[in-house]
């Protein structure tokens, strides 16, 4: 019975061995949907976080910059193309706050400092302390291109120090942010050119479905520590003159390279849930395919895009008429841009209503092909597009390319910004990402779903009355300055933000450092003054600065005596502090 069993298996999911036949995608061992919980990048144009990359987009600003000038790029020559998106800042890194030390920094590749920055923030914003993750299985899946780093260390110290080959190691990308916070779940680097970030997301979607981790932090990061992808690429003719990617346009001439890094936290719908987390989007189905012995390796193959289509839809349980927007690849190429578009009108484009045509786009109209952050970029876009009921419009697109017949399905351009406003049914967006590898990628995102009521007040939540605490904490005074610096901009940005929210979340949400303020105010204003008079360095009554002995330890509160007077004495004390 049991060889039959595993026969039969055989045969209906996997294949008959030998016949040719392509198995359906299995379903998942947990289909249950996945919830998007946090969100941290760095995209050229001043890019720090999704706010300012929302920004970026619904101002339609092309942020495309000169060459850097402190990278040493004379010895190689000056590429073809005269500007691309840049991340300036890119060389900074804070190594003393991750523990590592200014002769270990030097050797790590620039996309592994990146990698720890942002993988903090996306925790963080999730209201997830890095800290409390020690020890639990949390997944790292990124996805990284070619280590040209060790090239511009040839021959200098650091390169033979010892730390150049876990510094240039594309493995260490994914492990090194393991071994600093502790976690032990998977941890994978995965290159598969331009689609790796979407593949890492996938990967970890799986992850997730299979229980080999309760929550998981990808993306993807480029970073170009040398010119060689300029010149490489403009050797075969595939770089716009003026670095630009006019994606679907009729004045499309090549693709514009751009740097990034963008990280996503996910976890299961329900843990979301039970864990308090906001969930920004839900990822509802992804698949990832290869085009295998196409028209050639590097180009790109219409039938296997339209496959990973319909394999994400029948992944999500979704018909194509059920997405309302794509986020495509759309990197501006002559041969790659009609492809990708006759494969969005032979699945997408059909059996679609008259009034809803699928809208397209591409964010590397902004900033650039940001190879293997680009997948990733796409899917903070549709995230942000979805909590902004807003779909941005796509820069350069003079007229359609003419290469394409947009009559054969219902798909158009996003030439202006459109309004996506909620519906009787959930938006959804699909994202698609193909790599020079032949690997591709597609992930179909849906709005979050109504949170759940919150008990206002006098209704079981306890009201508290008197002072509040807002608590900062940083590695150095300066860094606390600058965390109180931060919080102002925020409060300023958002004036409807709670006091007593802002502090249970500074108190429960965030790490404790060794250079602590605690500020206390019995409104907004007096938190403000105080918060202020930290930023500034100054001393004011209400707010108190110093070093803790013991950063690492928690504080217990004894209430000695005092015995059992009156029924729930002690739950009307634990509700009240």
């Amino acid at each position: 019975p049991q060889q039959l069993a595993t026969q039969l298996r055989t045969e209906l999911v996997e294949g008959v061995p030998g016949s040719g036949s392509v198995a359906t995608a299995a379903r998942p061992v947990d289909d249950e949907p996945l919830a998007i919980v946090g969100m941290a990048c760095r995209y050229p144009g001043g890019v720090r976080d999704a706010e300012d990359l929302w920004r970026l987009l619904s101002e339609g600003r092309d942020e495309l910059s000169d060459f850097p000038t402190d990278r040493g790029w004379d010895r190689w020559g000056a590429p073809a193309v005269g500007q691309a998106g840049f991340l300036h800042e890119a060389g900074e890194f804070d190594a003393g706050f991750f523990g590592i030390s200014p002769r270990e920094a030097l050797t790590m590749d620039p996309q592994q400092r990146l990698l720890l920055e942002t993988s903090w923030e996306a925790l963080e914003q999730s209201g997830i302390d890095p800290h409390s993750l020690r020890g639990s299985s949390t997944g790292v899946f990124v996805g990284g291109g070619p280590q040209d780093y060790p090239t511009v260390l040839m021959g200098s110290t650091e390169a033979g120090s010892g730390y150049g080959m876990t510094g240039a190691l594309g493995s260490v990308m994914s492990g090194r942010v393991s071994y600093v916070l502790g976690l032990e779940g998977p941890a994978v680097t995965v290159d598969t050119a331009c689609s790796s970030s979407l593949v890492a997301l996938h990967l970890a979607a799986q992850s997730l479905h299979n229980g080999e981790c309760d929550l998981a932090v990808a993306g993807g990061v480029t970073i170009m520590a040398t010119p060689s992808a300029f010149t490489g690429f403009d050797n075969l003719g595939g770089m716009a003159g003026d670095g630009r990617c006019k994606a679907f346009a009729a004045s499309a001439d090549g693709t514009g390279w751009g740097e990034g890094i963008g990280m996503v936290v996910v976890e299961r719908l329900s843990d979301a849930r039970r864990n308090g987390h906001e969930v920004l989007a839900v990822i509802r189905g992804s698949a990832i395919n290869q085009d295998g012995a196409s028209n050639g390796l590097s180009a790109p193959n219409g039938p296997a895009q339209q496959r990973v289509i319909r394999q994400a839809l029948a992944n999500a349980g979704l018909a194509a008429a059920d997405v309302d927007m794509v986020e495509a690849h759309g990197t501006g190429t002559t041969l790659g841009d009609p492809i990708e578009a006759q494969a969005l009108l032979a699945t997408y484009g059909q059996d679609r209503p008259a009034d809803r045509p699928l809208w397209l786009g591409s964010v590397k109209s902004n900033f650039g092909h940001t190879g293997a952050a680009a997948g990733v970029a796409g899917v903070i876009k549709s995230v942000l597009a979805l909590q902004n009921e807003v779909l941005p419009k796509t820069l350069h697109v003079d007229e359609p390319t003419p290469k394409v017949d947009w009559s054969a399905g219902a798909v158009e351009l996003l030439t202006e910004a459109r309004e996506w406003a909620r519906a009787e049914r959930p938006r959804r967006a699909g994202v698609s990402s193909f790599g020079i590898s032949g690997t591709n990628a597609h992930m179909i995102l849906e709005e979050a779903p109504e949170p759940e009521p919150v008990e206002p007040a006098g209704a079981g939540r306890p009201v508290l009355e008197g002072p509040v605490p807002w608590l900062v904490s940083a590695r150095g005074e300066a860094a606390l300055r600058a965390q109180a610096r931060r919080l102002l901009e925020r409060l300023v940005e958002h004036p409807g933000l709670s006091p007593l929210d802002v502090g249970f979340s500074l108190a429960g949400t965030r790490s404790a450092f060794e250079q602590r303020a605690v500020v206390l105010g019995g409104d907004r204003e007096e938190l403000v003054a105080g918060l202020r008079s930290v930023a500034e360095g100054a001393s004011v009554a209400g707010a108190v600065t110093g070093r803790a002995v013991d950063a690492g330890a928690g504080a217990v509160f004894v209430f000695p005596g005092q015995g059992s007077q009156w029924v729930g004495m002690g739950r009307e004390l634990w509700d009240a502090s």
